[in-house]
């Protein structure tokens, strides 16, 4: 590329050429003038070549298993898949494919086989293939009855409610309650730290890292907050763990907690919340919550999925302050 360059250069920039015959005509460009302009579609060419590449790498898994549920966005497939090696246990989850018509004719129960595209960021069904009837993917005696956490039939939560107390421990093995966040603004999630796919809990971690560094510079953000991200697997997420997990988030202890606890201190604030978790086998399905918290100790507002955005969750923790 070097060496185009330097063509480009000669032939363009500095204006000198090798010695030609004399063209007459205004048809025709000079032949100096033709080579340069070639050397530098080539640069130009070389270059793309370069900057055109994937910066994150994408793997694919290969995985079996049945739909559960067919989603109205018509983009979204729940499936109860088997164990994808290398990757991620068996269990129940949404997966979104980028080609709907992937999931033309699919309906619950069919088996399918499928092929799931994973960067750092994203996840997505790239491919997808209706199995024979009688191919029953993802039911093993392990993996066929998801274990529910055991519920207390609490009352749900609503904007406006007033938070209850919760206690917990964070990942420096401090005790931590819901009640000494009052006086702050105050935002909460639900992740565990094994959890694979970048659009469930990997996201939500990612999205309060960024929350974090904005509200750290911004000149309206709230005079008091902070960010909690809650486990929902206290056997497996002690402290020492989260500790580990939160610094590879890059996080600040004074603006961000990592908390685990008792299954009865964590369930009752996710059943409360509308957060959803079951054990499959050795892996955890849940849906998402991420919740906002006024001073005052009220819930302000309840976001759902892993959809939302940075800027929406930062807009609401300013508009909690008020």
């Amino acid at each position: 590329m070097q060496i185009l360059f330097n063509l480009f250069r000669i032939h363009i920039w500095e204006g000198r050429a090798p010695a030609s015959p004399q063209y007459s005509g205004r048809r025709s460009a000079p032949p100096s003038r033709n080579l340069g302009l070639l050397c530098f579609a080539l640069f130009l060419t070389a270059c793309n070549q370069n900057t055109s590449q994937p910066t994150a790498a994408t793997k694919t898994y290969t995985a079996k298993g049945v739909i559960k549920e067919l989603e109205p966005d018509g983009k979204t497939a729940v499936i109860k898949h088997e164990a994808i090696p290398g990757y991620m246990e068996a269990m129940t989850m949404p997966f979104e494919v980028r080609d709907t018509n992937l999931l033309r004719g699919l309906k619950p129960g069919d088996s399918v086989s499928f092929k799931l595209a994973v960067t750092a960021k994203e996840g997505w069904i790239s491919d997808l293939t209706k199995l024979e009837s009688s191919t029953n993917p993802a039911a093993s005696p392990a993996t066929n009855q998801p274990e529910m956490h055991v519920t207390r039939a609490l009352e749900p939560l609503d904007p406006g409610d007033k938070l209850p107390d919760y206690h917990f421990t964070n990942e420096l093995g401090e005790a931590v309650s819901l009640s000494q966040f009052k006086g702050k603004v105050l935002a909460f999630t639900f992740f565990f730290t094994s959890c694979p796919f970048p659009e469930f809990c990997p996201r939500m971690t990612s999205n309060f890292a960024e929350a974090e560094r904005q509200l750290e510079t911004m000149t309206n953000a709230p005079a008091h907050w902070q960010l909690l991200s809650i486990s929902f697997d206290p056997v497996h997420d002690t402290p020492a763990k989260l500790s580990h997990y939160a610094s590879a988030a890059d996080y600040d202890k004074n603006h961000w907690s990592f908390l685990t606890g008792e299954e009865d201190q964590i369930g009752g604030l996710a059943e409360q919340m509308g957060e959803n978790y079951w054990h499959e086998g050795a892996s955890i399905g849940h849906n998402l919550r991420t919740v906002v918290v006024d001073a005052s100790g009220h819930i302000r507002k309840i976001i759902g999925g892993s959809k939302w955005t940075v800027s929406e969750l930062v807009q609401a923790m300013v508009e909690a302050e008020h």
